[in-house]
């Protein structure tokens, strides 16, 4: 099986440790183990709850505790909806690989988190994408999804809050899309890792699970709740797709670590003072990204409704790969081109940071951009 180079991951890879500005982070600034065990009260009896475990492979599908921590968060999902799994990425790939056949037709949004139409394509699936645009706000086009989901579309891939645009679909908008997919009996991925990080009211929009029959949900705790290092994720949704996802499950992640089952746990069980924590650093640090947009004349870009990240357009004749690393060549601040996400002419920039890092890293950007157009001004004298 051939599969294209993943394009983010790839970048990443290749930079994010060397670098001073980290503004091509995705994940709202990581807690440590301290500080997670203070906000969760456990400070005091981590060990007496850790130290009699025996490490063995624990309950195979998640613990009882930990899956109904993560159905506390949907309006209709018990533990028999839930599995977990190593990561979302693991999660989105179990879907994938448990739905997907050759020569099924699946829709995904574009740009998205390049697995939802990468990993179908490598699986021989006629994938059509669903461009989103500026213009719209980086919503999808309701018509032209109608038009792509011919009848026995197997699955409509979506990512709600948007990676990397920050563009959020509400209920009613989710509705819509449920009532596409029912028409030509397909299932509805959504991809809700960012979920939690709304600007606006509790930060959790309607889960696509809660809303269609064929909904599945997939997420994590990397984001909102910025324990990435547990590496450990989950789906939500109907149970004969979690039955039929175990089944491939059993081949590639027998079960996830005990310790960080407990860990996500505790987190999801402390979720109101996390995700607290999310918040401020991420409407904090939109308001201090937004501001630096509006006064900054080489740079344009449609302001998050939720999420980590968002795309910036440059004013600049430049390929993204070539101005993002000269950027980091030249000042240490790291963004993400957007040739990786076939976004050419965007970069991505992640805003859930140290507001310290975020505030610095743009500081040198403005200094950079200034440079160019300098630059661009002396060509053309």
């Amino acid at each position: 099986m051939k599969i294209d180079d993943f394009g983010v991951e790839i970048w990443m890879n290749a930079h994010e440790n060397d670098c001073t500005y980290n503004l091509a982070e995705t994940c709202v600034d990581s807690l440590t183990l301290a500080e997670l065990l203070e906000i969760c009260g456990k400070t005091d009896s981590f060990l007496a709850d850790v130290l009699p475990m025996r490490l063995g492979y624990g309950a195979i599908e998640g613990s009882d505790r930990l899956r109904a921590a993560i159905g506390a968060m949907y309006q209709r999902q018990q533990r028999e909806n839930i599995v977990v799994t190593h990561g979302t990425i693991g999660a989105n790939a179990l879907v994938h690989e448990t739905l997907v056949e050759p020569g099924d037709r699946v829709i995904s949004v574009l740009p998205t988190y390049q697995q939802h139409y990468s990993i179908p394509k490598s699986y021989g699936a006629d994938v059509q994408i669903l461009p989103l645009h500026v213009q719209n706000g980086f919503l999808p086009d309701l018509a032209e999804l109608e038009r792509l989901a011919t009848p026995g579309t197997k699955l409509i891939a979506i990512n709600n809050p948007n990676n990397p645009t920050g563009a959020l679909m509400d209920a009613a908008f989710l509705a819509q899309i449920a009532e596409i997919a029912r028409r030509v009996g397909a299932y509805v991925l959504c991809d809700e890792v960012y979920r939690g990080t709304d600007q606006q009211g509790s930060g959790f929009t309607t889960s696509v699970a809660d809303i269609y029959e064929r909904g599945i949900s997939t997420a994590g705790m990397s984001k909102a709740f910025s324990l990435a290092g547990l590496r450990l994720g989950w789906i939500a949704g109907p149970e004969e797709v979690i039955r039929a996802v175990s089944v491939h499950r059993d081949y590639t992640t027998i079960s996830v670590g005990m310790i960080n089952d407990y860990l996500a746990a505790i987190a999801l069980e402390n979720r109101d003072k996390i995700i607290a924590r999310s918040q401020r650093i991420t409407r904090g640090n939109l308001a201090i990204l937004d501001a630096w947009v509006q006064a900054e004349p080489l740079i344009t870009y449609h302001k998050p409704a939720s999420g980590t990240t968002a795309l910036l357009r440059y004013h600049f004749d430049m390929p993204s790969e070539v101005f993002c690393l000269r950027l980091l060549r030249e000042t240490g601040v790291m963004l993400t081109p957007g040739s990786a996400m076939e976004m050419e002419g965007w970069v991505r920039i992640g805003y859930a940071n140290a507001p310290t890092i975020l505030r610095d890293g743009l500081e040198r950007l403005s200094g950079f951009l200034a440079t160019l157009a300098a630059e661009q001004r002396a060509a053309s004298a």
